[in-house]
């Protein structure tokens, strides 16, 4: 198989969350992050999770990543129960974290080093692919204190995309950065989504970012995190976010999640 061909070649995955229940013990108390959560994610799907901090969206990320491990309940991925992190599943954070000692292709190279299958100029080629695919060709070679708080995401989000993961979890990865470099980057993960079909889950306090993005929102509460309610996005891609279907949406549901939010207060 050609490395092109290995590239192709990897379907995603469809996600089953069922009943998923998560508490954290602090030292003020007892923290009730997730209530039975139960959701599905189907082959290439592209899910938004919106909700007030606190709400447990980032730590159902992390189980379904397998970086932390449910109460009760479980995560399965095309049926078969996630119980450790593995890559088929890879995590783009808020913070690219990378590593500032290599340049651009040895970041993205450090995330192939656990693809089996290849050689040293396989890897190159299939790092150079995703390097072209986020418009970093040109910058393979810069080191990182050279690169912007936008070229840096890209370099992170080539990074998750090279080891061709079955499942792209993305928590808050455009929350650090100016209104022009996401509204760029919004583009960008639609037209990569677009052609390389992975399934998504993407976690954001952004109404508007992820009426953007996903298919589907999905609208939690807190106190704790439970689903409250789902939204379907009925509108093509691309999508520009200062777009007036695209407000409405959002309009749609913040409203629905300040309602929730005034209904916890009262209770």
């Amino acid at each position: 198989m050609s490395t092109r061909e290995e590239l192709e070649n990897v379907v995603p995955a469809k996600l089953a969350v069922e009943r998923v229940s998560k508490r954290f013990f602090t030292g003020r108390g007892e923290v009730h992050a997730l209530d039975e959560v139960s959701l599905q994610v189907n082959v290439g799907g592209f899910l938004c999770l919106v909700g007030p901090s606190g709400c447990g969206k980032s730590t159902l990320l992390n189980i379904i990543a397998g970086l932390e491990k449910p109460d009760s309940g479980q995560v399965l991925a095309d049926g078969k129960p996630i119980t450790e992190a593995g890559r088929d599943r890879m995590v783009m954070f808020q913070e690219p974290a990378l590593f500032p000692w290599l340049d651009v292709m040895g970041n993205v190279l450090f995330g192939l080093k656990l693809k089996t299958g290849l050689n040293g100029k396989e890897r190159r080629e299939v790092a150079e692919f995703y390097l072209k695919l986020v418009g970093l060709e040109r910058f393979m070679h810069a080191n990182i204190h050279q690169l912007s708080g936008g070229m840096k995401q890209r370099v992170a989000l080539a990074r998750a995309l090279a080891p061709n993961p079955r499942v792209l979890l993305m928590d808050e990865p455009f929350a650090s950065l100016d209104a022009l470099t996401r509204e760029q980057l919004y583009g960008d993960i639609q037209e990569i989504w677009a052609a390389r079909k992975k399934t998504i889950l993407f976690v954001t306090h952004n109404v508007r970012e992820a009426a953007c993005l996903g298919n589907r929102v999905i609208l939690f509460s807190s106190n704790p995190g439970r689903i409250r309610e789902e939204f379907r996005i009925d509108l093509e891609r691309p999508r520009d976010i200062n777009s007036t279907q695209l407000a409405s949406y959002s309009t749609e549901i913040m409203r629905a999640l300040k309602g929730y939010v005034t209904e916890e207060v009262a209770e």
